[in-house]
């Protein structure tokens, strides 16, 4: 008798516990892409970190140097909110790690995707819209969060977005790059303790945009005078510049922006005037120091007036589709793309690229239709994103497998 009682009450403790894991179960299948994906990163990351040594920092805070466990929130991370409660649809800012991994950010989040775009996980929110995304590699991770200042809010992890801290401010709203875990330069400032304190380098007079050091010591700069525009080079932590460049303008330059691959090189991009949704813009590069250059985009415009550095008359290019300048990204000294806008045409961005430092330009037969910002990330010469925006619309992302030739579309945002 006593055996049959306890029989029933094993059996009816089974059916209990069997109930509890069907509910889970449901749960767990009813949520988005975005969660599951989510919870796949967390169990990876768990798996990774009790595999590893006991010395392994995963969750650190680079503020205080402790450990912390993994498994537990450090100070400063946010509480992930349930999907349904983000909106999504407007990215700002994109990184790749390579191509299947990589981050982009929006108005309080970012998200991650080792997918090649195809699902994403939000691994943060918090007040602000992310305005740049920096990654060292996969797992050290920098994001600056605009709230509405001359600087930014810079966040940082150290396990691929697992977690996240609060290190500081930047300096400015220049282009972040870190060149070690400790080692950022934005502009003409650098930091030597991983972004939490700053310090200026010298620029010389009347610069146009912001300055650009690949490193502490090397930087190049754009500065114009009396309708002549110059870059300039600095190998001594802009202690002293040299002129590299020395052109005519006939219209003041409106901006410019400058990007290295190494030490020696450089790929300077001027942009002239502006009408009828029109602007005239320029890109030359040098490989070693600024001893040589080739022109790699001439782009004169009606509206806009002759490309920067060149006469009324030329109209040899090379060209690059469009009627604006779209976001340049260099891989490396060979290898750089560029997008184009054209708000007056039915598919506004067209993009093209350079794979032999500038010598030729391709464009690719491809547009595509947003009339905001566009975004690329560039794994290599063949692989890459391209997101477009547009405020009535949700930004939508493509892939290249073959240089830029064709694009696919992966995943649009809600």
């Amino acid at each position: 008798m006593l055996k049959n009682k306890i029989m029933i009450m094993f059996l009816g403790l089974s059916v209990v516990l069997a109930g509890c894991g069907f509910r889970d179960s449901q749960n767990a299948s009813q949520t988005s892409n975005v969660t599951t994906e989510s919870n796949k990163q967390a169990s990876q990351q768990t798996a990774n970190s009790n595999s590893s040594s006991k010395n392994t920092n995963v969750g650190s805070s680079p503020s205080s140097g402790t450990s912390t466990n993994s498994s537990k929130t450090p100070p400063n991370s946010p509480t992930i909110p349930a999907p349904g409660d983000i909106n999504m649809s407007m990215v700002t800012a994109v990184r790749l790690a390579d191509f299947n991994t990589g981050w982009v950010g929006g108005n309080g989040w970012i998200a991650k995707t080792t997918s090649e775009g195809k699902k994403w996980a939000v691994v943060y929110h918090g007040s602000g819209t992310v305005q740049q995304i920096f990654a060292l590699n996969h797992s050290d991770v920098w994001v600056t969060m605009n709230q509405g200042a001359t600087n930014s809010r810079l966040l940082q992890s150290g396990d691929g977005g697992l977690h996240w801290v609060i290190v500081g401010t930047t300096p400015n709203n220049a282009y972040l790059h870190f060149t070690s875990k400790t080692t950022a330069l934005s502009g003409n400032d650098f930091s030597q303790d991983g972004g939490k304190t700053w310090h200026s380098l010298p620029t010389p007079k009347n610069m146009v945009g912001d300055a650009y050091f690949h490193d502490v010591k090397n930087g190049w700069a754009v500065t114009q005078s009396n309708n002549v525009f110059y870059v300039k080079r600095t190998i001594d932590g802009g202690k002293s510049w040299k002129t590299v460049i020395t052109k005519t303008l006939l219209s003041p330059l409106a901006g410019a922006l400058i990007r290295s691959a190494g030490t020696n090189d450089a790929w300077i991009e001027l942009i002239g005037g502006t009408g009828m949704t029109q602007t005239s813009y320029s890109v030359f590069h040098t490989t070693d120091g600024g001893n040589s250059w080739k022109t790699v985009i001439a782009n004169s415009t009606a509206g806009g007036g002759p490309a920067p550095g060149f006469s009324q008359e030329y109209n040899k290019g090379p060209f690059n589709k469009g009627s604006k300048p779209g976001p340049l990204y260099v891989i490396n000294p060979q290898v750089a793309f560029m997008g184009g806008s054209c708000p007056a045409c039915d598919k506004q961005n067209s993009i093209g690229w350079t794979k032999d430092g500038g010598k030729t330009w391709v464009n690719s037969n491809v547009t595509l239709e947003g009339y905001g910002e566009a975004y690329l990330a560039m794994a290599d010469a063949n692989h890459g994103w391209w997101i477009t925006t547009e405020n009535s619309k949700p930004s939508a992302m493509y892939t290249t497998l073959d240089g830029g030739i064709h694009w696919k579309q992966v995943h649009i945002f809600h």
